[in-house]
């Protein structure tokens, strides 16, 4: 049985009208997303408010490392977090952003380092955490956890892509809100999250049993994918080397970690974890100066200065900071009549 001429008419109308409809409505909520630029990207916008509304590093980071206000930045994850710009800046006298992300590995790190070097082309210099994420045998580097590859991409494509998401509308509409107040509470701009409160809510971490949770020590064998021989983390850090400029000081850090967790000497862990460290030095060498808090220093064995395996306090921070503006200072940033600590 054959339909109606007129009713299969109609029905063709009809679909085209529901597919123009939806394309118009598709470009004209990419034009809105494009105009109001909901995370402050610097792409046109017709919303001329610097900063974001507070939320967390994984978005706020595209607002803050185009920052101009800032010349150097630090870059890594919760192991690197506690690092506070400020003590960094008063040390050195140059004005560094804090663009450490949690629960990133290296690929995102790298990225955001890229996106950071993209707006700064003269940045003072850089400082970039290397944990055990970075020993990683995948030359994929793939994220651990979703990531906004998009919202740091250079070309137009990716970024207009990324922008059809439900959570960029909604976020779009909340960059209205939060722009037409008169004095908006904006994100902190250099970036600082100070994680101990949130560790804190957890309860006393120097109970005996909390004590005892973090002191486990470590398997003899390197965790899956770390053993070696190869760690493409380490090439793609010195290709980001390779396009530095000459005066951009660069510091390699290998955050503390528990004494009590660390590899024990002589196992196969320790070999490939010596083997990494050893690829990622080369990789910065020879203008970049390295810290080294991964191996046997007497603060490590502190358990009050830890409240994990691999998450240390303020007190262990302030020292890292000294040895990082040290760094600094060494490799030339900041100048001989830089403050110090």
């Amino acid at each position: 049985m054959r339909a109606d001429p007129a009713t299969e008419a109609a029905w063709r109308l009809f679909s085209i009208r529901l597919v123009v409809a939806a394309a118009l409505l598709m470009v004209g909520v990419l034009t809105l997303a494009l105009a109001v630029d909901p995370y402050d990207t610097g792409r046109p916008r017709l919303l001329a408010r610097d900063g974001v509304r507070p939320q967390g590093p994984r978005t706020a980071a595209a607002s803050r490392g185009r920052d101009p206000a800032f010349t150097a930045a630090i870059i890594g994850n919760s192991h690197i977090q506690l690092v506070a710009p400020a003590n960094l800046r008063a040390a050195t006298g140059i004005p560094f952003v804090q663009l450490s992300v949690p629960g990133t590995g290296p690929g995102e790190q790298l990225l955001v380092a890229d996106y950071f070097l993209r707006h700064h082309p003269r940045a003072q210099a850089l400082v970039i955490a290397a944990d055990s994420f970075w020993c990683t045998g995948d030359p994929a580097l793939p994220p651990a956890q979703p990531f906004p590859t998009w919202l740091l991409a250079e070309d137009w494509a990716t970024y207009l892509r990324g922008l059809l998401r439900l959570r960029v509308m909604d976020e779009t509409v909340n960059r209205i809100g939060w722009a037409m107040q008169a004095t908006p509470r904006r994100a902190t701009p250099d970036g600082y999250w100070d994680y101990e409160p949130n560790y804190l809510t957890l309860g006393d971490p120097d109970m005996p049993e909390r004590i005892a949770a973090r002191s486990r020590p470590a398997p003899g064998d390197p965790d899956p994918g770390q053993g070696g021989p190869d760690f493409p983390a380490a090439a793609r850090l010195r290709a980001l080397v390779e396009r530095l400029p000459s005066d951009t000081a660069l510091v390699l850090v290998f955050p503390p970690v528990f004494a009590p967790t660390q590899a024990r000497p002589g196992t196969p862990r320790a070999a490939a974890a010596r083997a990494c460290r050893a690829a990622l030095t080369a990789a910065v060498a020879p203008r970049g100066r390295v810290v080294d808090w991964s191996g046997d220093r007497p603060e490590l064995h502190e358990p009050r200065l830890f409240f994990d395996a691999s998450h240390y306090r303020k007190p262990l921070a302030r020292l890292l900071e000294a040895e990082i503006a040290a760094a600094l200072r060494d490799a030339g940033a900041g100048g001989a009549d830089a403050p110090r600590p």
